[in-house]
């Protein structure tokens, strides 16, 4: 207001009221309302049913009203260096809803609130950017994640779960395009011992149940997110486990998201039935392939990518792995290396993905899902 005024208009105003005596003081602003920052989600307590009002600078956006197109980014094993600092500029760039954060932010302990600090300067406060824990700050030896949902707490309205390690979230929150799923399989927390998200465990349970739903809901698109990969051309075997992993695409998950192996790969459109039985590790099947153009049904597999390409040091794509002919698309330290995001639109007709790189670098990559 003050800046629209300027400084004749406000120098008009005060010496009026100074020439009648009253309320000089008016001319000088109050101090500002804080804003609320809402607590993390907790598995009995959803998330507020509103976020709290944007002070964010122009680079994110409101929340979608309900049915309107959802736009959200994703990447993990982010950093506090340059490389993360140009993927949050991308991002902000870009002018997403929300994006994921796909685990392992600092990778010191202590660094919590300079990372938050870095994120919130370049989206605004009150922007989305949505966590789930890797094994970086799981555990409390680099970092905690109960520190990060603090300073960077849940933005969603309608959150169910432990925010920051096992959350789902619509979006919108009425007549919802889209369904989130965050999930922690794989890593060690406190006491080195992992989440239990074996076959027919709680965990496994929450999950499958949550997909299901969406489904019965009849929400277009389910997207589950955790930092683990099953699949990997980098340095990790099948960490976020096989059985977990083939329920993902018994359920025919639309995209699985992920990080922690610090590369860029994308699947081909994956299922199992009929000549695969089951996707099993460090093994190749063709008959597991459902679509390999960049063009896809849904209903017919699930597509796996993995973008742990948030700013931290690169892996080698290794092409020799087994699994390599499951991938329509990789990047890494020795073959087209980038920073970036996955950037992901979503329509009730139609999910489109493609990677945006981080200033200096050139690597792309995109596909679509349609109903």
């Amino acid at each position: 207001m003050a800046r629209s005024l300027g400084q004749r208009g406000k120098a008009g105003i005060c010496a009026g009221l100074l020439s009648l005596g009253l309320l000089l003081f008016a001319c000088q602003p109050g101090p500002p309302e804080p804003a609320p920052r809402p607590s993390p989600g907790t598995p009995s307590s959803p998330a507020p049913s509103s976020p709290p009002p944007s002070t964010a600078p122009p680079s994110s956006s409101a929340a979608p009203s309900a049915g309107e197109p959802v736009h959200f980014t994703a990447q993990g094993d982010i950093g506090v260096g340059s490389g993360a600092k140009k993927v949050l500029d991308a991002v902000a760039g870009l002018k997403p809803h929300l994006n994921l954060a796909l685990g392992d932010f600092a990778y010191k302990a202590g660094l919590e609130q300079e990372f938050c600090d870095m994120v919130t300067a370049r989206l605004g406060e009150n922007f989305p950017y949505q966590l789930v824990t890797g094994n970086h700050e799981s555990d409390g030896r680099d970092g905690d994640i109960e520190k990060y949902v603090q300073c960077l707490p849940n933005r969603m309205p309608g959150l169910q779960g432990e925010y920051g390690v096992q959350w789902r979230l619509d979006v919108p929150e009425q007549n919802p395009v889209v369904r989130f799923i965050m999930v922690s399989p794989g890593i060690d927390f406190r006491g080195g011992e992992p989440l239990d998200y074996s076959r027919d465990s709680e965990r496994w349970r929450w999950t499958a149940d949550a997909i299901d739903e969406a489904k019965s809901q009849n929400i277009p698109w389910t997207v589950v997110g955790m930092h683990t990969p099953c699949l990997s051309v980098g340095n990790y075997d099948c960490q976020a486990g096989q059985d977990f992993t083939n329920m993902l695409i018994e359920k025919q998950v639309d995209l699985v998201l992920s990080g922690h192996d610090h590369v860029y790969q994308r699947t081909h459109q994956l299922a199992t039935g009929g000549g695969c039985a089951e996707l099993v590790p460090a093994t190749f099947a063709s008959a597991c392939l459902a679509d390999t153009d960049d063009a896809m049904a849904q209903g017919s597999g699930t597509v796996f990518a993995t973008v742990g390409v948030g700013g931290v040091g690169l892996y080698n794509v290794r092409s020799e792995d087994p699994e390599m002919r499951y991938f329509a698309s990789t990047s890494g330290k020795n073959q087209d290396p980038a920073f970036g995001t996955l950037d992901v639109m979503a329509t009730a007709d139609e999910l489109a993905a493609r990677f945006i790189p981080a200033d200096g670098y050139s690597f792309s990559d995109s596909f679509t899902l349609h109903r």
